[in-house]
């Protein structure tokens, strides 16, 4: 819908139409908002080519970090298509459910964004132009020697309780709306690239001085060598169902994650932080033998620390894994050879173990890269599974492992190295103990 569509269902021309909003302000209505703190919220994004499946959403998984990281509770998360009444409605109910109403996409110059169009709707108010940015689009054409495309000025739109956010990575300026209800909405543009930069320096400085969140406090441990539902049941119904704080447990590519959170202060003055805190001494106490790591650490992150805390760097051959180590540890600088050597048939020994020789290949890459430490992976079927087997050579001795994976194919390879990595750390984290120890008091 463009700004000379005569059947636009929000103002064609509105530069000539006169507000609702600005109406009601001037029969009685304080031109402030009520504000209020921003405790929940919603995210929209919007785009057929979500609901489509054709792209996917990105933005709101982050947005969703984001904000439970600031104490505030997400609700639900929509996809809509570029569909004024479903749009419309979505934003509509949403202001009734939510402090903070943050859509991604619907921005563009075009008739099938939507958003501007949406919001006012929802608001009962109507869209105008501002001048300073159409200013603002018209240079960017002018800068370039080329004519400006009059449909552009779409994006010019503003509703009077907006604010327009700076957009310098691209042509969509977002919108922070003072709601009268006392709520926000946030319209951000759908390419992450300026969706990001935009939300971390326009939308949460602004956030923050209307009393976002909580002062919520979250802590997440990594686990390895354990499953989901094992972990469940470690940990108990009744830790596992308690509101506050809330521990919850999840299966992720590289890890299963505990995570405790809690925001605000409790009935008996308790902070966020002290209820977390004593949470996780529970679970640490119950699954410290599989904790590997905290927060978003990724396994080269922490092999990585371990290697660099000793001095060491890495050499790498594997067999049958179709190269997941070195996707795993991508371009770490203590990463310094890898092998990739396809797959090799034979069979498994009596105990399902396979080539007793793989701790020779470990030394052999490990020499020849002029190395501390030498890690070989073998990979082979064992029925619908994968049998890996682990070899490390290290100043501080020998480590060989076989460990099963749950599922075959690339996903089977992918835990494959995840095993690999696991039994690495081990050695890595006896050895930097082994130091620690023998340090001076």
């Amino acid at each position: 819908m463009g700004p000379d569509d005569t059947s636009a269902r929000v103002a064609a021309d509105p530069r000539t139409t006169p507000s609702t909003s600005r109406d009601r302000y001037a029969a009685g209505m304080s031109s402030t908002p009520p504000q209020r703190a921003i405790r929940t919220a919603e995210l929209l994004s919007i785009g057929s080519e979500l609901t489509v499946g054709e792209t996917r959403d990105t933005n709101s998984g982050e947005l969703a970090l984001a904000l439970t990281r600031e104490g505030v509770t997400v609700g639900r998360i929509m996809c809509l298509p570029d569909r004024l009444d479903v749009v419309s409605d979505a934003f509509r109910t949403a202001f009734e459910r939510a402090d903070l109403v943050v859509s991604t996409g619907g921005l563009g110059p075009t008739p099938d964004d939507l958003t501007r169009e949406s919001i006012a709707a929802a608001l009962g108010e109507t869209t105008e132009i501002d001048p300073d940015i159409e200013a603002w689009l018209r240079g960017r054409w002018e800068r370039r020697g080329l004519p400006f495309p009059e449909i552009n000025l779409k994006q010019a739109w503003r509703i009077p309780s907006s604010e327009s956010l700076p957009n310098p990575n691209g042509s969509a300026p977002g919108w922070f709306v003072s709601r009268p209800d006392g709520g926000i909405a946030v319209a951000l543009p759908g390419p992450p690239r300026e969706m990001r930069p935009m939300w971390a320096n326009e939308v949460l400085p602004r956030l923050h001085g209307r009393g976002l969140g909580t002062g919520a406090a979250i802590r997440t441990f990594r686990l390895t060598g354990i499953g989901e539902s094992s972990v469940a049941e470690i940990l108990g119904e009744e830790m596992l169902r308690r509101p506050d704080p809330e521990v919850a447990t999840y299966a992720r590519q590289e890890a299963v994650d505990v995570r405790i959170s809690a925001s605000g202060t409790d009935v008996a003055g308790a902070s966020a932080q002290d209820r977390v805190d004593s949470a996780a001494a529970i679970v640490r106490e119950r699954l410290g033998q599989h904790i590997w790591a905290e927060g978003d650490t990724s396994w080269a992150d922490a092999v990585g620390a371990r290697f660099e805390g000793l001095g060491w760097r890495l050499a790498v051959e594997e067999i049958g894994s179709a190269g997941q180590v070195a996707t795993l540890f991508g371009d770490a600088p203590w990463l310094a050879l890898v092998r990739v050597v396809p797959s090799q048939a034979g069979p498994l020994d009596a105990d399902g173990d396979d080539d007793p020789s793989l701790a020779g290949r470990a030394a052999r890459v490990r020499d020849d890269a002029g190395v501390d430490a030498g890690l070989a992976v073998r990979v082979r079927p064992r029925g619908s599974e994968f049998a890996v087997t682990v070899a490390v050579v290290t100043p501080n001795g020998e480590r060989r492992q076989t460990r099963a994976t749950y599922i075959g194919g690339a996903m089977g390879r992918s835990q494959a190295a995840l095993i690999a990595a696991a039994v690495l750390f081990e050695s890595a984290s006896e050895a930097a103990d082994t130091a620690e120890s023998a340090r001076p008091a």
